[in-house]
């Protein structure tokens, strides 16, 4: 088969397309023939070896991704031949022809979406499900703030705090990204590069119930002003340190959590992916995608993934080009 593979941690221009074995599967475990991949930050990180990340080599990139079962072992239960789904997490990297994946974190696609959408589900969606309800404890009603709303889990975290009837507020940086948020049914739209645009709402009366922070060590220790009384950040990416005033916290009786895929077992995935099922199969729920790249084109949307003003997903198309 055709994978995109790098021999050690280097930069995305490492990356080259080779001709591998096909993976093969134990009696717990699904081959996909993968029609789409996700491209996020962490493939970066693991393909540099960064933020604590490691790998073994060859190295495949690609957690997220999306097609066709080929193969089932032989405990696996609850899927068929042929079916539709997304993966998350697989065993042997989604930018290739086929991935070995676990029962675990392999989930029903639904008919509304293509691959393509749904290889933007697993570390997007989910990510911006367990942030909003599983640890800033959301609810219907609450003055929401995605701080960096534009990219791959923003723009999952918009979609989600709307369904659920929150009141969202959502930070672009460019007047593209601004636009995509509207789109998105964004009415409180604030530009995050405007001096002291978090200024209006650095008070108990006028502050957020839950902030959705995508760049931490930036924005923190704003974040922490602009909260009222009980709020939460939730902290989903970081790139650096940040110092803070522990008062901010006190004055507000407000929490800061962590928010890190790694963590969620997999009775919660198998939950949240239940739940977000029949509203993309309805429609409610859609992943924006910006780009989709050839599989050869892998270390350019590497490149891509990590520049600011981001708006929606980057996507690998891998079966168009060897399967028709």
């Amino acid at each position: 088969m055709k994978a995109m593979q790098i021999k050690d941690y280097g930069p995305a221009s490492d990356l080259t397309l080779n001709n591998v074995n096909q993976p093969s599967i134990n009696d717990d475990q699904i081959l996909v023939e993968v029609s789409a991949a996700g491209v996020n930050p962490v493939d970066t990180y693991i393909r540099s070896g960064t933020n604590n990340y490691t790998t073994t080599f060859p190295h495949t990139p690609g957690s997220d991704g999306a097609g066709t079962i080929v193969q089932l072992g032989q405990n696996v239960t609850g899927f068929e031949l042929g079916q539709r789904v997304y993966f998350t997490r697989n065993l042997t990297g989604s930018s290739a022809q086929f991935a070995a994946c676990l029962p675990s974190h392999t989930f029903p696609l639904a008919n509304a979406l293509s691959f393509e959408e749904g290889a933007c589900i697993g570390i997007p969606f989910t990510t911006a499900h367990r942030a909003l309800f599983g640890r800033a404890k959301a609810q219907t009603g609450y003055k929401v703030l995605i701080h960096g709303a534009t990219g791959a889990v923003g723009t999952a975290c918009v979609q989600l705090a709307l369904l659920n009837g929150m009141e969202v507020f959502a930070s672009a940086g460019t007047p593209a990204g601004a636009e995509l948020l509207r789109q998105l049914g964004v009415t409180h739209v604030i530009m995050h590069n405007e001096e002291g645009y978090l200024a209006p709402f650095q008070n108990l009366e006028n502050g957020f119930d839950v902030i959705i922070e995508m760049l931490a060590n930036h924005n923190l220790s704003e974040d922490l002003k602009a909260l009222t009384l009980g709020g939460c950040v939730a902290i989903v990416g970081n790139r650096g340190t940040v110092e803070i005033n522990p008062r901010d916290l006190m004055a507000r009786d407000a929490s800061v959590v962590g928010v890190a895929l790694a963590n969620v077992n997999p009775e919660a995935l198998a939950l949240i992916a239940s739940s977000l099922l029949p509203h993309f199969e309805s429609g409610e729920l859609k992943p924006v995608i910006r780009k989709v790249y050839a599989l050869s084109d892998l270390g350019q949307a590497h490149e891509d993934v990590l520049l600011p003003g981001a708006l929606g997903n980057l996507v690998v198309k891998v079966k168009s080009g060897f399967h028709q």
